[in-house]
C-alpha cells in the first residue's frame, strides 16, 4: 500500500529525516516511535504532501507522489498534532464544510457525514460549538474530518495528546474501528499507545529508522534468565554438550550469585530447555535462585535504541 525509499528532509543544516525507507501493507496499523525531534512529524508531513522531500520517493496505492500528488492526497485522511478545527463552528457545520472541501456532494456527502458521526460517536455533540467540547471530543471531531471520504490511508499524529486515561482508551478503540477500512500510521511518543493498537513498530532516532519490527515477534519470549551460584566456567562445562542451548551470556555477578541469559537452539521449546538446564545444574550440586523467561518488550527496545552512542545531527 505504501512504499517509501530513501526519504530525506533537512531544515538548513539540520537533517530531520535521513535516508528512511519502509513498506507498509494494506490494513496494517504501524506505530512511529521516537523522542521529540526524531523525525516522526516530518515523515508524516511528507507522506501527506504537506512538505516536499529533499530526496527519495513515496508511492501509495500504486501511485507515485512525484507524478500524481493529487491522486495520492485523495487516498489520505490526516489528523495533525494541532487539530485543524474552527472553534466557533458547530460540529455539524464543520463536518459539512470539510465534506465539501473533499469534493463530496448530494447524498454521498450526507452518507459520508453520517458514517463519520457514527464511527466517532459524535451524535450528541452535533449542535455544539467546537470550542465548548472537551479535548477528547475535539480529537474525535479531528478524526471524523480525517475519515469523511473513507480514505485508504489514515495518518494520525499524536492522536491521544492531552487526553485523560479514559479518553485515551476511547480513542484507541476508535482507531481500531477505523483500521478495519484503512491502513493506519500512528505517530506517538507513548509506547503504551503502540502496544495497545499497533501491529508493527518503527522507531526513529536522529532522523534515521533504527527499528522496524512486528510487535507479535517482538513480544515473543526468546530466551531464559537464570540466576545461580554456578560461575561461568562451571556453566560452560555443564552446557558444553547440551544441544538445547545455542548461547550462554553472563549478565552480572556478585558474591555467590551469577545471572545469565540462555538462548535456546529452538525458541519454541523454552519449557524443555528450562527443564534440561535446571536438571544439569541440580545434578552438579549447584543452586538455582531463579529461572524465568526473558522479558523482551517495546519499552526495553526503545531504551536500548536510544542508549546507543552516536552523533546526533547538528
Amino acid at each position: 500500500m505504501i512504499s517509501v525509499d530513501s526519504l530525506s528532509r533537512s531544515y538548513g543544516d539540520f537533517t530531520a529525516v535521513d535516508q528512511v525507507s519502509f513498506e507498509i501493507g494494506k490494513g496494517e496499523i504501524v506505530g512511529l516511535l521516537g523522542h521529540n525531534g526524531a523525525g516522526k512529524t516530518t515523515i508524516m508531513k511528507m507522506l501527506t504532501g504537506f512538505l516536499e522531500s529533499d530526496a527519495g520517493s513515496i508511492q501509495m496505492g500504486g501511485h507515485h507522489f512525484s507524478n500524481e500528488p493529487e491522486k495520492i492526497k485523495s487516498l489520505i485522511g490526516y489528523l495533525p498534532e494541532n487539530l485543524p478545527l474552527y472553534p466557533d463552528m458547530l460540529v455539524a457545520d464543520y463536518l459539512e464544510y470539510v465534506a465539501g472541501l473533499r469534493g463530496l456532494h448530494g447524498s454521498a456527502k450526507w452518507q459520508a457525514i453520517s458514517m463519520a458521526i457514527h464511527q466517532t460517536d459524535l451524535g450528541s455533540k452535533l449542535t455544539q460549538p467546537i470550542t465548548t467540547l472537551s479535548r477528547g471530543f475535539k480529537q474525535r471531531v479531528g478524526v471524523a474530518q480525517a475519515i469523511l471520504h473513507q480514505p485508504r490511508v489514515l495518518i494520525l499524529d499524536e492522536p491521544t495528546n492531552g487526553l485523560d486515561p479514559t479518553q485515551a482508551m476511547q480513542m484507541r478503540a476508535l482507531i481500531k474501528r477505523c483500521a478495519e477500512h484503512a491502513t493506519v500510521i500512528l505517530s506517538t511518543h507513548i509506547m503504551q499507545e503502540v502496544d495497545a493498537v499497533c501491529d508493527r513498530v518503527m522507531i526513529l532516532r536522529n532522523g534515521r529508522l533504527a527499528v522496524d519490527e512486528d510487535l507479535v515477534k517482538l513480544n515473543q519470549h526468546t530466551g531464559l534468565i537464570l540466576e545461580t551460584d554456578a560461575n561461568l566456567n562451571a556453566m560452560e562445562g555443564m552446557l558444553n554438550n547440551a544441544p538445547e542451548i545455542n548461547k550462554l551470556v553472563l549478565n552480572s555477578s556478585e558474591e555467590g550469585s551469577f545471572q545469565y541469559t540462555l538462548i535456546p537452539s529452538d525458541h519454541n521449546d523454552l519449557k524443555n530447555t528450562a527443564a534440561v538446564v535446571s536438571t544439569k545444574i541440580s545434578d552438579a550440586g549447584y543452586k538455582i535462585f531463579s529461572l524465568s523467561h526473558e522479558k523482551k518488550d517495546l519499552e526495553a527496545l526503545f531504551r536500548q535504541v536510544n542508549s546507543i552512542e552516536g552523533d546526533a545531527h547538528a
